[in-house]
């Protein structure tokens, strides 16, 4: 990703301004945070530098998933003048997109305090899938599929022409050890998974008074059949705003795409100063 970055950035003729600079002139940058955050990231920061420069260097005083606040020193990095301001935007926007991710999740973790898990979704920029899950990670959050090939997970438009139970049946004997995670909008479907022997099952589109009441439905389920119940997973246009609501649920997991899709970026600068 970095390699398509600089391409991006470089291409045709490189970096005509700072071709102009005395390559011999030596700078220091520092990394600084120009709001409070999460940090994620620094690996992207390095592998820009590589790919630029060998020669530039960087050491971080802060690294993935370190809270920081405003003013705060994130790295000092050192090398040719002129190539350190070649990889500081790409460096930059790797840096600040992926924190303001982490920053976001951290929001969310906050929040929840403890009383569920905090899921991530695969609603995330195309390509850059990986790094985006850990900086959800950084920011203390958890990651649901990385892909399709995780694990099963039947949705309504899966169910198109059978049922709960027989696609769950024909997951296990497909896939036997994987886990098979159900969708569910209705009661009687959250009970058809159970039974059915579902891993997770997504509660999709539920108040939290709903869910509430669902919860109960599924912990007196399990204890009439002396089973561990499943998972319960809210989801389905769940905010920050209302997370706190759906926190009390007793529901073990809440998922929002929100994590990565609608993350802004942290306010990052990079101070170069020659040396002279």
């Amino acid at each position: 990703m970095v390699a398509l970055a600089l391409v991006e950035d470089l291409t045709p003729l490189g970096d005509l301004t700072s071709s102009l600079i005395d390559p011999d002139l030596m700078a220091t940058a520092e990394f600084n945070a120009r709001e409070p955050g999460v940090i994620a990231g620094c690996l992207c920061v390095e592998e820009t530098f590589a790919a630029v420069d060998a020669s530039l260097t960087i050491e971080w005083s802060k690294t993935d998933g370190d809270r920081v606040a405003i003013g705060d020193v994130l790295g000092v990095a050192r090398g040719p003048f002129a190539t350190l301001l070649t990889a500081e935007r790409t460096a930059l926007n790797f840096l600040s997109a992926l924190s303001g991710i982490a920053t976001n999740a951290a929001r969310w973790v906050d929040l929840a305090a403890g009383r569920v898990i905090v899921w991530d979704t695969r609603k995330t920029t195309p390509g850059y899938r990986s790094m985006q899950k850990a900086a959800v990670r950084a920011g203390g959050a958890a990651n649901h599929r990385g892909n399709l090939s995780d694990w099963l997970m039947l949705k309504d438009n899966h169910l198109i022409g059978t049922t709960i139970t027989d696609a769950v049946v024909e997951a296990k004997r497909r896939w036997p050890g994987r886990t098979i995670h159900v969708e569910a909008d209705r009661r009687e479907q959250m009970l058809e998974a159970m039974e059915a022997g579902a891993d997770i099952i997504l509660l999709d589109n539920f108040s939290p008074h709903d869910l509430t009441q669902l919860v109960t439905d599924a912990d007196a389920w399990a204890g009439e059949h002396k089973v561990r119940r499943p998972l319960l997973e809210a989801s389905g246009g769940i905010s920050y705003e209302t997370l706190d609501d759906y926190a009390n649920t007793g529901v073990d997991l809440v998922s929002s795409g929100s994590l990565t899709n609608s993350a802004g970026v942290l306010d990052i600068g990079l101070d170069v100063r020659p040396i002279a």
